[in-house]
């Protein structure tokens, strides 16, 4: 079982740039795939990045690509989100959540959800 935790969230200006992390608790962090997904009010959680095990694939939504990067650290069972030219749009609770299947973009893929993290981008 892994437990997840994110943290960095916060308050930004458009424009602006955040960094999320998520622990992972366990010794298997490597065997599984590690998601970000995002909720705005009113709305379904949706995808936002993907990366495989050993981080070499990567995978991004249409709506993030050329602005977000997601990566790990297997060594500090940690999986990054970097957000640059934020945009209120992306406005949402940011969650992390781990698979043991393929670079998986559907949500009911993933076994392990983190409590979320709040991003706030102002105008």
């Amino acid at each position: 079982q892994v437990q997840l935790v994110e943290s960095g969230g916060g308050l930004v200006q458009t424009g602006g740039s955040l960094r999320l992390s998520c622990a992972a608790s366990g010794r298997t962090f490597s065997s599984y795939v590690m998601g970000w997904f995002r909720q705005a009010p009113g709305k379904e959680r949706a995808f936002v990045a993907v990366i495989w095990k050993t981080g070499g694939s990567t995978y991004y939504a249409d709506s993030v690509k050329g602005r977000f990067t997601i990566s790990r650290d297997n060594a500090k069972n940690t999986v990054y989100l970097q957000m640059n030219s934020l945009k209120p749009e992306d406005t949402a609770v940011y969650y992390c959540a781990a698979s043991t299947g393929l670079l998986a973009t559907a949500s009911r893929e993933y076994d392990y959800w983190g409590q979320g993290t709040q991003v706030t981008v102002s105008s």
